[in-house]
C-alpha cells in the first residue's frame, strides 16, 4: 500500500496506485490542496500595519506600489497623499479652497452685510477681489443677494 507524505503538510495519507499513476495524491485533503494551489503571499498594509493576503495580479496591479487590506485603508492614504492640495482631480491654483478655510475657522457663518444665517445661501467673498488669496483676513461670509451686489454694484463691505 503507497502512503505518500502530502507536498503541504508532511502527513503520511494513502493513495491508490491508479490514483498516482494519473498525478493525483499530491495532498492529503482538500483545505491542502486549496492551500498549495494559491499563488500570492501575505503582506503588510501600508496604512495600518496589518497582514493581509494579496494574489500575484494585484502585485502586478498596483500603481503606487503599495498594498491595503481594505478599501477604507487606501482611502485614508489616498486622502492624505494623493488627493491632497495640487494633486487633486478639483484643484485649479487653490481658487475654491476659501469656502473650507471659512468652515473651519472661527468666524461666525452669518452674512457680514444683512446677517442671514441660512448656510445654503451663504458664499465666500474675497475682500482684495483676488481669488488666489485665501488669508483668514481676506474672507468673508456674504449671501448670494449681498455677493451680487458688491460684485455690480460696488457696495462697500461694513468695517
Amino acid at each position: 500500500m503507497p502512503h505518500i507524505k502530502c507536498k503541504l503538510c508532511n502527513n503520511k495519507f494513502y493513495v491508490k496506485p491508479s490514483q498516482k499513476k494519473y498525478g493525483h495524491g499530491i495532498y492529503c485533503s482538500r483545505n491542502c490542496q486549496y492551500k498549495g494551489a494559491r499563488t500570492g503571499k501575505y503582506v503588510k498594509c501600508d496604512t495600518c500595519g496589518g497582514k493581509t493576503w494579496k494574489t500575484q495580479k494585484a502585485f502586478k496591479n498596483t500603481k503606487s506600489g503599495k498594498l491595503f487590506c481594505s478599501k477604507s485603508c487606501h482611502m485614508i492614504w489616498k486622502n492624505k497623499t494623493s488627493l491632497k492640495g495640487e494633486n487633486h482631480p478639483n484643484w485649479v491654483n487653490g481658487e475654491f479652497a476659501g469656502r473650507g478655510i471659512l468652515e473651519r475657522s472661527n468666524k461666525k457663518m452669518v452674512c457680514i452685510l444683512c446677517n442671514n444665517i441660512d448656510i445654503r445661501v451663504l458664499a465666500v467673498h474675497h475682500i482684495n477681489h483676488n481669488r488666489e488669496n485665501n488669508k483668514l483676513s481676506n474672507l468673508v461670509w456674504l449671501c448670494h443677494n449681498c455677493h451680487h451686489l458688491i460684485h455690480h454694484y460696488k457696495i462697500p463691505l461694513k468695517p
